[in-house]
């Protein structure tokens, strides 16, 4: 039979899986770069790549010891732990920054991208485009159609920061705020005893997303903690 082959997992056909798998986990990759996210192009190609080449070792690297008939093997088992595996990565990449959660999407995304090089070291390529094609439709697709569903929609919001007093804080937090398209309701003050620490409430109203204004508050300096809670 010789150790190249389809027979053997070495053939043209294997080749083409890998070459299908770099592609089109190159392209969630690039999508990732362009936003500047910290799972980029390679990450994302090498995981990919890296999922289908044990795809296919699952499939066929151990043809050797089954032609005995005496033992048995479950190469669904391979691919389990390629999942397992991948959580590790993912959850790397998420982090808490003041009290904001960063970084859920790059995960999936990576995640996403393991899915598609397995689709493609198991020979499931159409299913790997689709889902490739799907990946492009709810990264660039779904922000603009939550927007459009929430546009008239004007809700109100707290959000509570501790904030370093004497730095200006206060006036970047209003202006951050309108610059989300919030409306400042309420603003209420304490300084704590013995501290320079102010704790602001905010009761702001509008349409866009409280999450999102948390994460813009908490990249300024001197902001210490954001809680968010939605106004009923």
């Amino acid at each position: 039979m010789g150790l190249f082959g389809e027979a053997t997992g070495q053939g043209w056909t294997q080749v083409g899986e890998l070459l299908a798998a770099l592609v089109l986990t190159t392209l969630i990759g690039l999508e990732r770069e362009v936003r500047q996210k910290s799972a980029g192009l390679r990450t994302h190609t090498l995981v990919g790549l890296g999922a289908a080449l044990i795809m296919l070792i699952s499939k066929y690297g151990f043809t050797d010891v089954l032609t005995s008939g005496e033992i048995v093997l479950d190469p669904s088992r391979v691919a389990a732990q390629i999942v397992s595996g991948i959580g590790f990565i993912g959850g790397g990449l998420i982090f808490v920054r003041r009290d904001a959660v960063r970084g859920l999407t790059t995960a999936a995304v990576v995640w996403t991208s393991a899915a598609v090089g397995m689709a493609c070291g198991a020979g499931l390529v159409l299913l790997a485009t689709v889902v490739t094609a799907m990946h492009f439709v709810i990264l660039f697709g779904y922000p603009p159609l939550v927007r459009w569903l929430t546009r008239s929609r004007q809700r109100a919001s707290s959000v509570r920061v501790a904030y370093q007093d004497g730095r200006g804080v206060l006036r970047q937090l209003l202006s951050a705020a309108t610059g989300q398209g919030f409306v400042v309701a309420e603003a209420d003050t304490h300084r704590r005893q013995d501290e320079h620490v102010v704790d602001l409430e905010l009761r702001v109203i509008g349409a866009g997303s409280p999450a999102q204004l948390a994460a813009a508050f908490s990249e300024l300096d001197g902001v210490l903690t954001v809680h968010t809670g939605d106004g009923e």
